[in-house]
Parts: structure tokens; sequence; C-alpha cells
């Protein structure tokens, strides 16, 4: 992997492990030669560790839609602000750059990143790498969800198998690098008789 999303809060959240979790990871990912790719902003989590990789020396790529790069702090020492329409094109863009994904803890906009590119991984529209660094157990309660659909049969057991999970940076990035796309079998389960 040569350049990694990440999606994080806006905001630094109630303990201070987040920030230093994204920190380390910067480190790890400045460490391994990786570039960032990021929604460009300068506050929360994603600014912690888009400066953390910046004051290291590391090539940090934000993404911003027009309309929020006044209302979310659009970061002003990036590498590369890369303007676009809407947070569709966001989220493709973000796709487009990078080689794998790594959600930090954040809230409705971090899931929302998180589960658009999980999806797409299980339907096919990409293959590559999906982590979750899960500083303090933060993710348990996703991963509930996630295993709570698979019990009511409206998620394959092997859709568990598109993440990578660990709240230690190397280990997460060793996760993604030797990663291969799990079998998935048939999506649709009344259609497995046809």
């Amino acid at each position: 992997m040569r350049t990694l999303c990440i999606y994080a809060g806006s905001n630094l959240g109630d303990h201070p492990e987040y920030a230093a979790g994204a920190k380390q990871l910067a480190d790890t990912i400045i460490r391994k030669n990786c570039g960032l790719v990021y929604g460009g902003s300068a506050v929360g989590l994603m600014g912690v560790i888009a400066d953390r990789m910046l004051e290291r020396g590391g090539r940090v790529t934000g993404v911003m839609p027009k309309g929020l790069i006044l209302g979310e702090m659009a970061h002003s020492g990036l590498t590369h602000l890369i303007e676009v329409d809407d947070m569709h094109a966001r989220k493709d863009k973000m796709n487009e750059l990078s080689d794998g994904f790594i959600a930090l803890p954040g809230g409705i906009g971090t899931f929302d990143e998180l589960f658009e590119i999980l999806c797409w991984a299980q339907i096919g529209i990409h293959h590559k790498p999906i982590g979750l660094m899960n500083i303090d157990g933060y993710f348990n309660p996703l991963l509930q969800l996630i295993q709570h659909s698979i019990d009511h049969e409206f998620a394959n057991q092997s859709n568990l198998g598109l993440l990578c999970v660990s709240d230690d940076p190397d280990q997460l990035l060793d996760k993604m690098d030797a990663y291969t796309p799990p079998n998935l079998g048939n999506k649709w389960r009344q259609l497995s008789g046809r």
C-alpha cells in the first residue's frame, strides 16, 4: 500500500487515547512510507493525524467539498488540497487515490464513509483492505451490530472478513498488507437455489 485513506472524527472525542492513537497511526504510516488521504479538515482527529504526518515529513492530501471548506476549517498546510463538488465526489476521489482505508473513532460522517466503502467491497466495486483502528474498543458496538445483522441473516458471516481490526497500528497495517479478499459467497439468500 502506498496511500492510505483515513476516516476520522472532526471532533477529538472524550478520551485522550483517541488523539494518542491517531498520532501512533500516523507514525506507523510514516514508517511504512505511505501517504495519507483524508477529508482535509484542520480540526478533530482529522487534524491530529494530518498534523502528525506533516510534522514527520509525510505526504498528506485532503479532499473537501466546496461547501465545507469554510465550515469545516480546511487545513492550510497540506501537501495537496483537492476541492470537489459534493460529498459523493469526495468519497469517490478518496477511493480513487487510496490503496486501503482505515477508520479512526468518529461520528456519523465517519460511519457513512466506512459503511459506503465496506458496501463497495461487499459488492465487488473494490478489493482494497479496510481497517478499524479500534482504540479503547471504540468500534466494538459497531462490530456487534454487524454480527447482529449476520445473526438475523441480513448479511453473511464472510462479511466480517472484509475488515481488519486492531487497536495497535503496526498490527493493523500488517493485517492490511496481508489482506486477501474473502470469498463472500452469494449475497442474496433467496437466490441461492436459482
